[in-house]
């Protein structure tokens, strides 16, 4: 089922990128060669300065909405290949009902986002650029609408406040946007493939460090707002982290998972959603 949002003009302008920084990409379960294709966006697409109500500031990047969601069609289809997208009409149904939710309390309304169960009993969700979030039956199965709500809520925290956009080009560098004009002058030949091919060497091995604590922490507290936002008790996020801390403890203290990607203190990040729900943090 496809989920239709309102759109929203953006204003923008050209040529205001800030410096970048070397830093990490998300972690995802994304192979190497999505990452050429995202280099080959972005050294094409120029620089565009945007408001994002998600964060209230405006930001500078290198890639628009058009490119992103571009993109994400391009990686939506790449995940579909490597993982079997569950048909069961009665479990897409309840994920695009509390989807649907979520994605209509999105301080982000300028794509369409798509809801996708993976049949894999790993404990897992993950979001990638373009609106596409994906969910993993080990965890649709065991968590109440509210807790669903509450990890919809925290993918599309991601792509409202763009992280993976702003991972990828800045982990990209100043030495990676020089490759642009190569690129262009050679009209996506051969050696310019081979920089790109290069580049994407470096970030998918900074990927495996996922998102920052500060971008986890963010996407928590746009959780809370999206999940009261959409008539959900956030109070589920919380009972949901409970539930990822059994089960790190079924699988010895280890679990791999998008939303604990960087291993942030998971009693402070519920402290924090505590204080979210209310309403005392800034």
């Amino acid at each position: 089922m496809r989920l239709r949002s309102k759109k929203t003009k953006l204003k923008s302008k050209a040529g205001d990128c800030p410096p970048l920084k070397l830093y990490c990409s998300p972690q995802g379960t994304v192979p190497k060669h999505f990452l050429i294709i995202a280099l080959g966006f972005l050294f094409l697409s120029g620089c565009t300065t945007i408001y994002n109500p998600a964060t209230g500031r405006r930001e500078a990047l290198i890639m628009g909405t058009e490119r992103e969601v571009s993109l994400g069609k391009d990686l939506d289809k790449q995940v579909q290949k490597q993982s079997k997208i569950v048909s069961d009409s009665s479990k897409q149904s309840r994920l695009d009902r509390v989807g649907s939710k979520i994605a209509a309390s999105s301080d982000r309304q300028d794509l369409t986002y798509y809801f996708k169960l993976i049949d894999n009993k790993d404990y897992n969700a993950f979001a990638i650029p373009g609106g596409y979030v994906y969910v993993h039956t080990g965890l649709f199965d065991d968590t109440t609408d509210d807790e669903l709500a509450g990890v919809l809520a925290h993918e599309v925290g991601h792509i409202a406040a763009r992280h993976s956009i702003k991972k990828l080009q800045s982990a990209m560098g100043y030495q990676f946007a020089a490759l642009g004009s190569q690129i262009v002058g050679s009209a996506l030949g051969i050696p310019a493939m081979d920089a790109i091919s290069q580049a994407a060497d470096i970030i998918y091995d900074l990927s495996s460090l996922g998102y920052s604590r500060k971008d986890e922490n963010f996407a928590d507290k746009l959780a809370v707002r999206y999940s009261k936002r959409a008539g959900y008790d956030p109070r589920g996020i919380i009972t949901f982290f409970r539930k990822l801390q059994e089960e790190a403890k079924r699988k010895g203290g280890f679990l791999k998972i998008e939303i604990f990607s960087s291993h942030p203190d998971i009693e402070k990040r519920i402290k924090n959603v505590e204080k979210e729900i209310a309403g005392t943090l800034p």
